[in-house]
């Protein structure tokens, strides 16, 4: 779907200001922030959104591998959506990972 975002790039790639109400401006590192943006993006974004972290990320590739990081459980419509996008298959995903319980004994 997003083959022709190389035509789409701007000098400055901006995301929808809706989509980060609750982050301080002058905190936002597309670096360290990836994968909330990601998220963010999948789940209420639009299509200069998703532009925007294609090119920011290196292209369907580099959100593709971020995406599959998110631990997160999505709705099942955003997640049909990322798997979709980028071709991911659930097993892929961190989300659906099992994890083991970090139950401690009651007596340590």
């Amino acid at each position: 779907m997003f083959q022709d975002w190389k035509t789409k790039i701007k000098d400055n790639p901006q995301i929808s200001q809706h989509l980060m109400w609750d982050i301080d401006k002058s905190q936002f590192d597309w670096d360290k922030m990836k994968l909330f943006i990601v998220q963010r993006v999948i789940e209420r974004g639009d299509i200069d959104d998703f532009y925007a972290i294609l090119q920011v990320y290196g292209g369907i590739e580099g959100v593709r591998e971020i995406a599959k990081n998110i631990t997160a459980v999505l709705d099942p419509r955003d997640e049909a959506l990322m798997r979709t996008l980028f071709n991911l298959k659930k097993n892929e995903l961190e989300c659906y990972k099992p994890r083991p319980l970090k139950r401690k004994h009651w007596l340590s």
